[in-house]
């Protein structure tokens, strides 16, 4: 789905920042349920979710800066 990230030019791969987060209990079964369907990890289908939310409000930004 995402790009792979870029070899820096020192030759080690960047390691991804972290985040912790706390769902209510029928959001988190939600998130097992779509897991267990796409044969993912939860951690996937946030990583997923996180990408279409973040394009979806720079997509809106762009087209209001135009207007």
């Amino acid at each position: 789905m995402s790009p792979r990230r870029k070899m820096p030019a020192n030759g080690k791969t960047e390691r991804a920042p972290r985040a912790s987060v706390t769902f209510p209990p029928e959001i988190y079964r939600s998130l097992e349920d779509l897991a267990k369907q796409k044969k993912v990890s939860i951690a996937w289908v946030v990583r997923e979710a996180a990408e279409k939310y973040v394009a979806d409000r720079t997509a809106e930004t762009t087209r209001s800066v135009r207007r």
